[in-house]
């Protein structure tokens, strides 16, 4: 076991990950304000689908919001188009998580959500992908490297995904504290 050759790796994986962390304060843009005022005009909860390593990072965006006192829950999109769409009402806003956003599960259901009239908000690392374009708004969480060696493992794009669903689930806590906060966020 070589212990330098253990922390080079260690430090490289932070550094590559908090470079995709940082390049998103620049993604803070309208579409970002926009997904907000969605959240916050939404008198229904919050729906939040992904799949595969993006669904694990929804299912904890939807708990994060859901912990800080904004309805919200993770549904499968696998398990949405065999009955659990009857869970997701018109007055929800469904945020949808894919790297690519050409994961067909959750794509096969966009026609089925804009049928419900369900707001749709796409974090994606593809702003051209079918999910983006499909979505009623689109925040851009690509980076430029996965910090797996392979570039196999999503590592950057799960982090980046993740602070990006933070920093909305933050702002929903914000909005229900008011204006008064020592620490305005929009």
């Amino acid at each position: 076991m070589n212990k330098e050759a253990i922390q080079t790796l260690a430090r490289a994986v932070i550094e590559t990950e908090a470079s995709a962390v940082t390049s998103l304060l620049e993604r803070v843009d309208e579409q970002f304000l926009t997904a907000c005022k969605y959240l916050l005009e939404c008198t229904g909860r919050i729906v939040v689908i992904g799949m595969g390593k993006s669904g694990h990072i929804g299912s904890k965006i939807a708990a994060t919001l859901a912990s800080t006192g904004t309805p919200a829950f993770f549904v499968h999109p696998a398990e949405a188009s065999h009955g659990d769409l009857g869970m997701i009402k018109p007055q929800d806003v469904v945020l949808a998580l894919s790297n690519s956003g050409e994961t067909s599960e959750v794509n096969i259901i966009l026609p089925l959500l804009k049928r419900i009239g369900v707001k749709i908000v796409a974090v994606t690392g593809n702003p051209k992908s079918t999910l983006a374009e499909h979505a009623d708004v689109h925040i851009n969480v690509s980076v430029e490297k996965e910090a797996c060696p392979l570039g196999l493992a999503p590592t950057s794009s799960t982090t980046a995904a993740l602070v990006m669903g933070d920093a909305l689930a933050v702002y929903r806590i914000h909005d229900r504290q008011g204006s008064h906060s020592a620490h305005p966020i929009v």
